[in-house]
């Protein structure tokens, strides 16, 4: 088996090729681009490396990687997409401290090398669009609430009439945009048979609304979670603890390690869940009669949460409030 690390940027993907035995590295950079990665599992052939004896690893960068992984996964080439900080993790344990290009894609083919990461498979197509049209709207939240922001600074200054109306008409046009794209998203996810019925079990549990749905809906179609452990683990929320000796025993407190939107979304929905979800209010007002904090039984009830989602999914089952 031969390891191909890939530093994804923009523009080009820097490669580094070793063999199962720990053969010297072999390099060669290509466009970030279908003719590309072409190019480049023709060089790896040269090498004595065929598709089907490729490993390549990669770390996920936006978009851009994206195209990348696809190709080399309709090629016959094992992908993996890990975990960025576990890879600079590794990289110390390899006391390698410089950073380039060149030397972050032997890193990951050290790490495909030395530790096997679980192969990755691309979303179908129906997920790839819905996933598309979440992160859009989600980007035009974030301007409405900055013009939102403007204009409410406006009452403390004396800005010209003409900026106030420019303000007024981004609002307008932002919610109405955002409107468009929430009927968009509807409208996709009724056209999907998988999608609507997944929905339709999400917002049976008292607290998931749209907006809980959907981010769930997005994760759940474009990776492979296998347990609601390993969602929750996605998502940030598991506790980690912070103890060694005597001298250090620190709070417990969520990883973060996931989406931050989609956490927040939750929290919201925690909020909820704690006044209109009998497992949810449950299991907060008994976390709090233990003497945990109000956010430590908080960041349970986000959890639980996610673990209902997983389990109505999972059972194909509607969500049944006198379940024990």
């Amino acid at each position: 088996m031969f390891f191909l690390g890939i530093d994804v940027s923009k523009a080009k993907l820097d490669c580094a090729l070793l063999g199962s035995e720990g053969d010297k590295r072999k390099t060669k950079v290509v466009p970030n681009s279908v003719a590309g990665i072409q190019t480049l599992l023709q060089w790896c052939a040269k090498q004595g490396a065929q598709p089907q004896q490729l490993h390549a690893v990669l770390e996920p960068t936006g978009q851009y990687h994206e195209q990348a992984a696809t190709a080399l996964h309709d090629a016959s080439v094992s992908v993996s997409v890990v975990n960025p900080a576990q890879v600079r993790d590794f990289a110390g344990a390899l006391a390698v401290r410089s950073k380039t290009d060149g030397i972050d894609s032997y890193v990951l083919a050290r790490y495909g090398q030395a530790l096997k990461p679980a192969l990755w498979h691309p979303a179908p197509l129906h997920a790839r669009q819905l996933r598309a049209l979440l992160a859009r709207r989600n980007a035009l939240s974030k301007d409405l609430l900055r013009e939102l922001n403007r204009q409410e600074k406006t009452q403390f200054s004396d800005l010209p009439v003409l900026v106030e109306g420019s303000i007024a008409k981004a609002i307008a046009f932002l919610r109405e945009e955002i409107k468009r794209l929430e009927r968009a998203i509807d409208d996709h996810i009724d056209r999907h048979p998988d999608l609507k019925e997944d929905r339709e079990l999400l917002t049976s549990i008292p607290a998931i609304g749209p907006q809980a749905s959907n981010a769930i809906l997005s994760i759940m179609h474009s990776k492979r979670i296998e347990s609601a452990e390993a969602l929750a683990a996605y998502l940030g929320l598991v506790p980690v603890q912070r103890q060694s000796g005597t001298s250090l025993n620190g709070r417990a407190h969520l990883s973060k390690a996931g989406p931050a939107r989609v956490r927040a979304t939750f929290y919201m929905a925690a909020i909820v869940g704690i006044r209109r979800n009998p497992h949810i209010r449950a299991l907060y007002e008994r976390l709090l009669l233990a003497g945990k904090s109000r956010m430590a039984a908080l960041g349970a009830a986000m959890r639980k949460l996610v673990h209902l989602c997983f389990g109505v999914l999972k059972t194909r089952s509607r969500y049944r409030p006198d379940y024990v």
